[in-house]
């Protein structure tokens, strides 16, 4: 189990993880909600149903990290076709209405990891056996998957097929301890996503 997912009888996930891992997981979930940034909470008394109909950004993250966790819902206009006006606007109507919910289902992935982590006992040798839920397995999921688009975007990663570029860095690079967070976590994705299939 050491270093990646097993299912668990029954539905959810378990792995072991040594103290540095557990760290290592909860400071880039904690950067990942800071990335992110804080929701907007209805005020107390508030009506819950215009929180729905409240309007979101229309323009795209400045940061390129934010800006491939919440991309345009039509990519990028080419403008020799004549487009570029019509798909902004599409794309920004479409953002004003929905990124606002993905930013929250982002925050409460991230936020889920934090609180699993934080719950864990020790178990010897200083670390634990994390245990997830099928719930808690597919907040992981996401969070992961949003922590690698992040560091990804960071490294200037376009294409899953660049990374062998990554495993040649010398160790001298500034760029080194990213790149092994980038690969650790993609084995954790991909090994919990196999727990999760059929």
């Amino acid at each position: 189990m050491a270093g990646q997912f097993e299912a668990l009888p029954g539905g959810g996930a378990a792995v072991a993880l040594d103290e540095v891992e557990i760290s290592i997981l909860r400071s880039l979930a904690v950067q990942l909600l800071e990335l992110i940034g804080p929701g907007d909470e209805p005020a107390e008394g508030a009506d819950p149903l215009a929180a729905l109909f409240t309007e979101g950004p229309s323009e795209p993250p400045s940061d390129p990290a934010l800006a491939r966790l919440f991309p345009d819902a039509y990519g990028e206009p080419e403008a020799d076709r004549g487009e570029d006006e019509e798909l902004r606007e599409f794309s920004a109507e479409f953002r004003r209405f929905t990124e606002n919910d993905l930013r929250a289902r982002k925050r409460d992935d991230a936020l889920a990891v934090v609180r699993n982590l934080d719950a864990l006992t020790a178990a010897g040798e200083g670390g634990a056996i994390l245990k997830l839920t099928a719930e808690d397995s597919l907040h992981w999921l996401g969070a992961l998957n949003d922590l690698r688009l992040t560091i990804g975007t960071r490294l200037e990663v376009a294409d899953e097929d660049e990374t062998g570029d990554l495993y040649r860095l010398p160790d001298s690079d500034p760029r080194k301890p990213m790149v092994m967070a980038y690969l650790w976590l993609g084995a954790l994705q991909e090994t919990l996503v196999e727990t999760l299939m059929p």
